[in-house]
């Protein structure tokens, strides 16, 4: 039996509907789950989460192959597929619950967050500065059922066509080479 090393990233990059949509199609991410971190209270509903009053990120914890994709590279996918220099916004979603954050789970993890957004910082990759939260990861709230692969599930609505689309096309832009195979 080979020896798989499945790791954990958890991520908010605005709408967890759109961030979830990339990275299930990521080679080496087992699972990709919406839900809510980095907030004061335990077991929110979506409703008390909306509000802006708990603050919680909407955010997808991703499980993944450390051997097949690292840390970094979902880093690289994550920095690329939303905008990181918008305080408490992305696009039309706007509020502490859409910020862009990173919760590490690991002293490796936070030097590797820190040490990608240093990098993106001086290659001026964006022309605004990088507002991405670094935070140690805290209790894990998985979203209600009617959150989970709402893509998948949805692509016909305007909110996945105008929003969702222009991402899922620049992640097979910039990486093809990470795209799972499709099954035949």
């Amino acid at each position: 039996m080979e020896n798989i090393e499945f790791n954990i990233a958890t991520l908010a990059g605005g709408c967890f509907w759109c961030t979830e949509a990339v990275f299930e199609r990521i080679e080496g991410v087992s699972k990709v789950i919406p839900g809510f971190t980095g907030g004061q209270i335990k077991n929110p509903a979506y409703r008390e989460i909306i509000s802006g009053r708990t603050g919680h990120a909407e955010a997808i914890e991703v499980h993944f192959d450390s051997k097949v994709i690292s840390f970094k590279e979902l880093l690289l996918i994550f920095f690329s597929t939303h905008d990181p220099t918008t305080l408490n916004r992305q696009q039309y979603d706007k509020g502490t619950q859409y910020r862009s954050a990173i919760f590490y789970h690991s002293e490796g993890q936070k030097l590797e967050a820190e040490a990608i957004v240093k990098t993106l910082e001086d290659e001026d990759v964006f022309i605004d500065p990088i507002v991405t939260e670094i935070t140690q990861a805290s209790p894990f709230y998985e979203a209600e059922a009617e959150h989970k692969e709402y893509y998948s599930k949805h692509r016909q609505q305007q909110y996945c066509q105008v929003i969702i689309d222009p991402k899922i096309k620049k992640l097979q832009q910039l990486f093809a080479d990470k795209l799972k195979k499709a099954k035949i």
